[in-house]
């Protein structure tokens, strides 16, 4: 009878954390699904510092439908938040930003990413320094870079006189980062760095650009 009985118990066990792995996986599975089929969504890429801000300040926008922090521009299979903080994955923290382009243009994400940092600070943004923290305008087709090439050359005559260090790369692979990152400023308000940083640049956007901004629900 005692044998059965931690037989039985043994068998709960089991069935529990398989029952457990299985959602997990589903939850994960779904989360992936629902990003995917977006209607009329398309992806933008960018790099400009800690991602908890740009991922904030890209879901402000108007005709975003989610942001994904993540991994992109290095040169290792499967970043992680650790790896890349040694600057020798060649990655940089990345955004995702899942669009309907009926709602805003690939041209004003472009307007939205250089109006929301400093593209002239060298591998960083403060008070973040490193090569995974600097700034880069992913491209996938032709038009894409040329656009932001042109913003470039024209921000560098206009307003920055040549100074811009942003870099253009060709997006071949973005690594989704853990999923605690994830819309980590709207879920840890009370986080130090969240309030010193993070909110005060998001704020900085919204006041410079209050027309790009989704409206809020009442």
């Amino acid at each position: 009878m005692k044998i059965f009985k931690v037989v039985t118990a043994i068998t709960a066990v089991v069935l529990a954390v398989s029952l457990l792995s299985f959602s997990q996986k589903k939850e994960e599975k779904q989360k992936e699904v629902s990003i995917q089929t977006f209607s009329e969504t398309k992806v933008a890429y960018f790099a400009s510092g800690c991602f908890w801000c740009v991922e904030a300040i890209f879901e402000s926008v108007n005709g975003v439908e989610e942001a994904v922090s993540g991994y992109a521009g290095g040169h290792t299979k499967n970043p992680t938040y650790k790896t890349i903080g040694t600057g020798r994955t060649g990655h940089a923290e990345s955004v995702a930003v899942y669009y309907n382009p009926k709602k805003v243009s690939f041209q004003t994400l472009v307007t939205v990413f250089f109006g929301s940092h400093d593209p002239t600070t060298k591998n960083g943004q403060h008070p973040d320094y490193g090569s995974q923290y600097r700034s880069i305008a992913f491209y996938k087709t032709k038009e894409e870079k040329r656009f932001i090439e042109n913003t470039i050359q024209r921000l560098n005559k206009d307003v920055y006189q040549g100074k811009i260090v942003t870099e253009v790369k060709k997006m071949e692979k973005f690594y989704p980062a853990e999923e605690y990152h994830q819309d980590y400023e709207r879920l840890h308000p009370e986080n130090p760095y969240v309030q010193k940083v993070s909110i005060p640049r998001l704020n900085r956007f919204k006041r410079k650009f209050p027309e790009l901004l989704k409206k809020e629900k009442h």
